[in-house]
């Protein structure tokens, strides 16, 4: 037993080197582009939130309106209308899904730790004393997202005020 612990010990070890190595690339990465750098001034959007955000879009101009790009990844409802029949369902998860798990990730830290930004945390909290966390937590992924398709778009750093009325 004492030998497969230490062999399992040394794995750790190396594992958390590499894991080390690997974080110290991605924000190197982050530092060297102007795109990040500038998404990364939203709460809640690190590094790798914005790397992901960024290589997703690659181009912002590919989308006419900011509020498509939250469709885009899926975070929107679906419908269903048919005659006297109008139905809003849960989500479509249309796209691609690794991009809307690290917005739901960012939407996560938003409400859940302190973090600047009180316009966004304060109506996800609102939103989520009447619908509930994990809906919350879904449209202020869709709102980020928004959020950062504007930001990039326009060049502009994040400004709470603009963004608690996007």
């Amino acid at each position: 037993m004492r030998t497969v612990a230490q062999a399992l010990i040394k794995v750790h070890e190396v594992l958390l080197q590499e894991l080390d190595a690997l974080e110290k690339q991605v924000r190197s990465i982050a530092r060297s582009d102007r795109r990040v750098k500038l998404l990364m001034t939203t709460p809640g959007v690190g590094a790798i939130v914005a790397l992901t955000f960024v290589a997703a879009v690659d181009d912002p101009g590919r989308f006419s309106s900011s509020k498509r790009v939250g469709a885009h990844f899926g975070l929107t409802p679906k419908k269903y209308q048919s005659g006297e029949t109008d139905v809003t369902g849960r989500i479509s998860k249309t796209g691609d899904g690794g991009v809307r798990a690290v917005l739901f990730e960012a939407a996560h830290i938003v409400l859940t730790r302190p973090v600047k930004g009180g316009a966004l945390k304060s109506w996800a909290s609102k939103l989520a004393k009447r619908a509930g966390m994990k809906k919350a937590k879904v449209a202020l992924a869709r709102k980020l997202a928004v959020i950062l398709h504007r930001m990039w778009s326009s060049w502009t750093a994040f400004d709470a005020v603009k963004a608690a009325s996007a």
